[in-house]
Parts: structure tokens; C-alpha cells; sequence
């Protein structure tokens, strides 16, 4: 279902899990590509805009109680307006964290100014920077990307799983020649068995920015990821720019039904799951 607010729209979509008698937030934005100011005009006249996201997100979070409310990012937070053009992305940290974001994931657009920027902007970032399916050892942004995090929200011990899009063909081709892309739902199912398993998770989450749907068989889109996963509980999803009213299902390995949600492109929406 979707519920409009006066100062934000949010695309709300309700689990029906009971995991814990506290009820968990998750609040979710993907592909806001530096749409800092409010859209002016058309049908979504008013909306979007980093001044009337934080005050949708502090709202819940007066609601909900901080402490049972997480706030992700699917990537490419960077790049699609002048404010990136002329300040190179730093601006949209400082927005990051000024809203208080637990994680990111990265997009391809985050690479945009190269792989030494990036490290740059993400030393900044007081959240995590979370990709699986990337070895960024060999580069001091190593220091600043790990494949998870774990979060103590609403009662429950919650792990993140970070993925990226195969770069090849929207990074410039010096960037990504520098850049091994792994398989999304081999890295995936390492670290949800180990988050399950050896940290005792209750839930995990994977936070992509592969894309909706793509590619019969391939892993390379949240649907073909999910459907090869196992231990997945949901997938926050960017990339595509996919408007998804409701949350959709893709049955893993084991039969298990895994939700997939994403919320669009430029902020217009914020995704607020609620995990009871």
C-alpha cells in the first residue's frame, strides 16, 4: 500500500513476520542521484528534496524510537544534478550523515570521479560502506568498504549485506578495468550463513544495487540474486530505478520466500518497512 505524507511521500509495505514482540523500522532510499532540492512542477510538484526527507525520517524515528529504526541506502547517492557537478559529491555526505544513515551500499555512480575520490568521500561517511562482491583490498578504500554490518534495532540482531551492479559498462573504462566484479549470489550466501550461523542474526538484509530484474538464470538483478540465496529475509534494492508500489517475492533455494523492495529514483519516495 502506499501512504502520502505531507511533507514526504514514503511507499510503506507491512512484513507479516512476527519476530519479536518490538516492532522494527527499516527506512529505505535508493538512486536519489544528488536531487537535493524539492522537484518544481508536474505531478510530483513539492516532492523529493533532502529537507523533506530528513523531516519524514526524524518524524518515524519520533515515532518508532531511534532505537528501533534503520536507515539505508541503496546507492548512487551521487551524480544527476549540479550540486555534484560543481561540489564533486562532498555535499551529499555531509547530507548522509547529516540524516543519520546507518549504511550505504555503493552505486556505479559513486565511481564517477574515479576510485581515489571516492576513498576520499567515503573516509567522511560516519556510516558503513557495505559491498560483498568487490575486493577493494588493493586500494585504500578498502579501509572504508566491508561486505557487512550488523545492527542491534527493535529487538533484533540485524545483518546488512552490501552489493554492487557489474560496473564494466556504466563506469569509465579506466575505472573499471581496476575492478573484479564477484558473483552477487556467491558472496551473498557466504555471508548470510556466516551472519546466521557464527553472529546469530535474526534477520538479514541484502542492500543492492544490482538492478529489479534482468537476465533468466543470471544473478546479475535482485530477482536472479534472490532466487539463488539462501538465509536472505529481504532485498532493499537500486539501480533500476524500479517503482514497486508493493514489495514482490522470489522464492529462494530452500522454497523460502524472499521480499524485494525499491523505492524509484530521486528521493521522491522513502520505503518504511515495518518488521513486527
Amino acid at each position: 500500500m502506499k501512504r502520502i505524507f505531507s511533507i514526504v511521500a514514503a511507499l510503506c509495505f507491512l512484513s507479516a513476520q512476527s519476530l519479536d514482540a518490538q516492532r522494527l523500522t527499516i527506512l529505505h532510499t535508493n538512486d536519489t542521484h544528488s536531487h537535493i532540492d524539492p522537484q518544481r512542477g508536474g505531478r510530483d510538484d513539492g516532492k523529493l528534496g533532502v529537507i523533506e526527507r530528513a523531516a519524514f525520517i526524524d518524524s518515524v524515528r519520533t515515532a518508532d524510537g531511534r532505537r528501533n529504526v534503520l536507515l539505508l541506502d541503496a546507492g548512487d547517492f551521487d551524480q544527476g544534478s549540479s550540486y555534484f557537478t560543481v561540489l564533486g559529491g562532498r555535499v551529499e555526505v555531509d547530507l548522509l550523515n547529516d540524516m543519520g544513515y546507518d549504511a550505504v551500499a555503493l552505486g556505479n555512480h559513486e565511481f564517477d570521479n574515479g576510485i581515489e575520490d571516492l576513498c576520499e568521500r567515503m573516509k567522511r561517511f560516519k556510516g558503513d560502506v557495505l559491498c560483498a562482491n568487490y575486493d577493494f583490498s588493493e586500494f585504500e578504500l578498502g579501509k572504508y568498504v566491508k561486505p557487512y554490518a550488523i545492527y542491534r534495532r527493535g529487538g533484533l540482531k540485524i545483518g546488512v549485506i552490501g552489493l554492487l551492479t557489474n560496473v564494466r559498462s556504466v563506469v569509465a573504462a579506466e575505472t573499471a578495468a581496476r575492478l573484479k566484479y564477484l558473483s552477487p549470489s556467491e558472496c551473498v550466501n557466504r555471508w548470510s550463513a556466516y551472519l546466521r550461523e557464527r553472529k546469530g542474526c535474526d534477520l538479514v538484509i541484502v542492500l543492492s544495487h544490482l538492478g529489479y530484474d534482468g537476465r533468466p538464470g543470471s544473478d546479475d538483478h535482485d530477482c536472479g540474486m534472490a532466487a539463488m540465496s539462501r538465509g536472505v529475509d529481504m532485498v532493499i534494492g537500486g539501480h533500476s530505478h524500479t517503482y514497486l508500489p508493493e514489495a514482490t517475492y522470489v522464492n529462494d533455494l530452500d522454497g523460502k520466500p524472499v521480499m524485494i523492495v525499491q523505492d524509484y529514483r530521486w528521493g521522491l519516495y522513502v520505503g518504511d518497512i515495518k518488521v513486527n
